[in-house]
């Protein structure tokens, strides 16, 4: 891993490398380089360290270079280091590689034997090697082809070659890569915001692809040589939407996106006339939908918080028993799927190789698939029977904000529908829930207009060095997302728990150093988490409220969120905490756009 662009056509490369390196970032890393024709051959450069350390090596004014690759790397074989990033070279070859070859080491050793000399401790350089034996006698592209019909494991590649230097090939399996054409070029990337400013005109490369691209055509072809038609799609994302703006960070700009990001998510979902939702918008009839017997829900993270909240929702409303997984573990446990159940996959990128798998394995058991992801043309939404996309418009802080609101909402559609369906909900129960959801977005911009107060708590507390979440019933889901956010952007430890279960463990570590987040919302639990409360403040901890309630409650901050359903509320919780995340992030000095360790798309197991 972790992000891949490459560049042929009129302008200048090196330029334009450079600059969706830039816009790769998101997707976290540790070292980069770039390799470049020089018109006799390849200059390649490459440092630990971010792409600004990388650009004080390289004089981009002087260089003239129509054809450039260029990779960030985060680290899986080998340390960061100068040495281990890409781009790595062989004789004849040069090679950029996210992902993972599993069989390298028997392939380093055959190499070795025929004379090849390593230079780093990754499993990429061994690919480099092994194009470049069979490019002794074969074309880049057919020695690529004979080099991944012999390597297991992930790839998406993209190689030059010193003996025919006017070629691009790229190959892709379990790792994205998708090809821009613009007016001046081509393009070849990980993620299409690599080459937003210039094309939003792609196509997505499937598994087991590989394509030639030279100055003025491009070919894809399979493993076996074959050629494929392959369609040009237009991506409906804009330049702007891939960078700041006015906000200093991406994360401050997609949590303030969230008014519009939901309101999109929504866009054509309901029929408005009819007071229902659009079930076709998942691709579902509503005789499939009322069929199904069980849904099973899988995803990795944030979005597996999603599907936690997901499935009180369907549950509640449907009736429908539902079974939510770690992505990561579904398949090891020899899961219960059959004909009669929906998988549904929660992946923002759709190239999440845990849940990608999973899904694959709920397909090979019989079940019928539902992906619900952000990005176009992703593979978890080519591989499923049914897909929503959630048009939240691309996320580039590395932890998920507006993507994350925008799964709620989709499971609270597909929850309302399959609902209607199995006759659990009246007609105006129905349109009641559904204006409760139009009105969510300006609810969002309330809160986000309160940005102050909780600037002010995370003043408070920002020295801590510990923090627990508290949440109960479909409110426990949105206390691990807020102890996850937290984690994620300012490196303190946090726990999200069950209110419910303090008392048999977490309560031991409550003293007047212990900030404690506590979600409550109306309803029958309102007493419970109230004695919660209780329980914390009488061995001195410091309690965070976040409530839903107009009662007073003596704590030492809280803050209120708008009216709205019970299965609603997870939505406008989560802004508080994605604020509260996002200032003691920088209150502390955090990279809060690029977290340490942290990759976006996480795409190798």
């Amino acid at each position: 891993m972790c992000g891949i662009i490459g560049y042929i056509g009129n302008a200048n490369a090196v330029e334009i490398v450079l600059e969706g390196l830039r816009h790769l970032e998101y997707r976290g890393y540790d070292s980069a380089g770039v390799a470049y024709f020089n018109g006799a051959g390849f200059d390649i450069h490459k440092c630990k360290g971010k792409i600004r350390d990388l650009e004080k090596t390289i004089y981009v004014g002087d260089i003239e270079s129509r054809l450039a690759i260029g990779h960030t790397r985060w680290a899986t074989h080998g340390v960061p280091s100068s040495y281990n990033a890409h781009p790595h070279e062989s004789d004849m070859v040069v090679l950029v590689h996210n992902g993972i070859i599993e069989n390298y080491l028997e392939l380093k050793a055959e190499l070795l034997e025929k004379g090849y000399k390593f230079n780093s401790e990754t499993d990429t350089e061994v690919l480099c090697h092994l194009i470049d034996f069979y490019h002794r006698e074969y074309s880049l592209e057919e020695s690529v082809k004979k080099a991944v019909n012999n390597v297991r494991g992930s790839y998406a590649i993209v190689c030059l070659s010193r003996k025919e230097p006017n070629k691009l090939v790229g190959a892709r399996k379990d790792s994205p890569l998708v090809l821009g054409f613009g007016d001046d070029g081509y393009f070849i990337a990980s993620d299409v915001p690599a080459f937003l400013r210039h094309t939003n005109r792609v196509v997505f490369l499937d598994d087991g692809d590989i394509v030639l691209i030279e100055e003025d055509t491009y070919k894809v072809f399979n493993i076996f040589g074959h050629s494929i038609n392959k369609e040009i799609e237009l991506v409906p994302w804009s330049p702007t939407m891939a960078d700041k703006g006015e906000f200093k960070h991406y994360m401050l700009k997609e949590i303030h996106e969230q008014p519009r990001s939901l309101s999109d998510t929504l866009r054509g979902r309901i029929l408005h006339n009819e007071g229902r939702v659009n079930i076709a918008e998942f691709g579902l009839s509503r005789d499939v939908l009322r069929a199904f017997k069980k849904v099973i829900i899988t995803a990795c993270g944030t979005s597996w918080h999603a599907a936690l909240t997901g499935k009180f929702m369907i549950e509640q409303l449907a009736g429908v028993p539902v079974e939510v997984d770690l992505a990561s573990e579904f398949r090891y446990r020899r899961p219960l799927v059959g004909e009669d159940d929906l998988f549904i996959a929660i992946t923002q990128s759709g190239e999440t190789a845990d849940t990608l798998a999973a899904q694959r394995e709920a397909k090979r058991l019989g079940a019928s698939t539902l992906s619900i992801c952000n990005v176009l043309g992703s593979t978890s939404a080519r591989e499923a029977d049914y897909v929503f996309y959630t048009h939240s418009g691309p996320e580039i802080g590395v932890a998920s904000t507006k993507a994350f609101t925008s799964q709620l909402v989709s499971l609270y559609l597909f929850a309302l529908a399959m609902a209607e369906e199995k006759q659990r909900i009246s007609r105006e129960q129905l349109r009641e829930m559904l204006s409760d959801l139009m009105l969510l977005p300006e609810k969002v911009e309330r809160i986000l207009k309160e940005e102050q107060r909780i600037t002010e708590i995370a003043k408070r507390y920002f020295k801590a060095r510990d923090f627990l979440y508290l949440g109960r019933g479909i409110l426990y889901p949105i206390a691990l997302e807020g102890a996850l956010k937290l984690k994620e952007i300012s490196y303190i430890h946090a726990e999200g728990y069950p209110a419910g279960e303090m008392k048999h463990g977490p309560i031991a570590l409550i003293d007047e150093e212990l900030p404690v987040v506590v979600l409550m919302q109306k309803g029958q639990l309102k007493e419970k988490i109230k004695s919660n409360i209780e329980e914390v403040k009488s061995r001195g901890g410091r309690v965070i409220l976040i409530k839903s309630t107009d009662e007073d409650v003596r704590v030492d901050d809280h803050f209120d969120i708008p009216q709205t359903n019970y299965y609603l509320e997870p939505v406008l919780m989560s802004i508080p905490l994605q604020l509260l995340a996002y200032h003691i992030g920088v209150l502390r000095g955090c990279d809060v756009d690029q977290p340490r360790n942290l990759a976006k798309s996480v795409t190798v197991e």
